[in-house]
Order: structure tokens, then sequence, then C-alpha cells
């Protein structure tokens, strides 16, 4: 069934050892690019894994010459929008902090001046232990 449906679609099919992963060659060379990302990115070899996903975006977002597509459109058919969302999301909280800030007065207390404070009681949960 399986290679029916390869023969149908012109899927060209290779199955690889799990155990020796260096003969597997598509993922060498993926790994090969995201290994010249990640050099590019850290500045010392211990804080690579903290550049991990930044070079695997960067990798999945990346026109492929061959495909003329990225692998992630490739894979889910659909663009990337993470980053950018992410973006207008912190542009957003930018506004609303700048726009608070412009109603908000600050207070300065000296020593001496009266304040309120308010205290919340504590209330028990009331539907049991």
């Amino acid at each position: 069934m399986m290679e029916a449906l390869c023969k149908d679609f012109k899927i060209a099919h290779h199955n690889s050892s799990p155990y020796r992963p260096k003969m597997n060659e598509v993922v060498e060379a993926a790994n090969k690019n995201i290994k010249k990302i990640i050099q590019k990115m850290v500045v010392t070899y211990k804080d690579w894994h903290e550049m991990l996903p930044f070079a695997l975006h960067g990798y999945r977002t990346s026109i492929c010459t061959s495909t003329r597509a990225t692998p992630f459109y490739l894979l889910n058919f659909i663009e990337e929008k993470r980053l950018t969302s992410m973006y207008h999301g912190q542009l957003y909280q930018q506004r609303m902090k700048k726009a608070f800030d412009k109603k908000v007065k600050p207070r300065v207390f000296i020593e001496g001046d009266l304040v309120l404070k308010k205290i919340l009681s504590f209330k028990p949960d009331a539907r049991g232990k």
C-alpha cells in the first residue's frame, strides 16, 4: 500500500536506520546547515542550547533554492507567523504602557505624610478544605 501511494504521488521513499543517524544523508545535510547557523550566533560553546530555537526558526523560514519555498511551508502549507504576531503583541504592550504612564502622575512621599493602607482580609475557600 505504501509503495503504491509513493508511486501515485511520485515520492522517492527512503528508509534510514534510527541507530545510525550518520547513514541518513538528508538529516546530516540539515544538521550541517543548523550547526553553521548556531556557530554564527553563539559566543561560547556553552550557550548553544539557548540559541537553538532561533537557529531552527531561521532555518525553517528561509527559502530553499531548490524548492523555492520554506521548509515550514512545505511541511504545513502555511507561512510562519509566530514572530510577526509576537512582535505585534510587544508593540501593543508598549503602546498600552505608554498610554498608562501618561495618565499616572508620580507621587513622592516624605516621612511623616499620611497614607491610606489597604488591608485585604484573607477569605478561606468556601468549598471546603
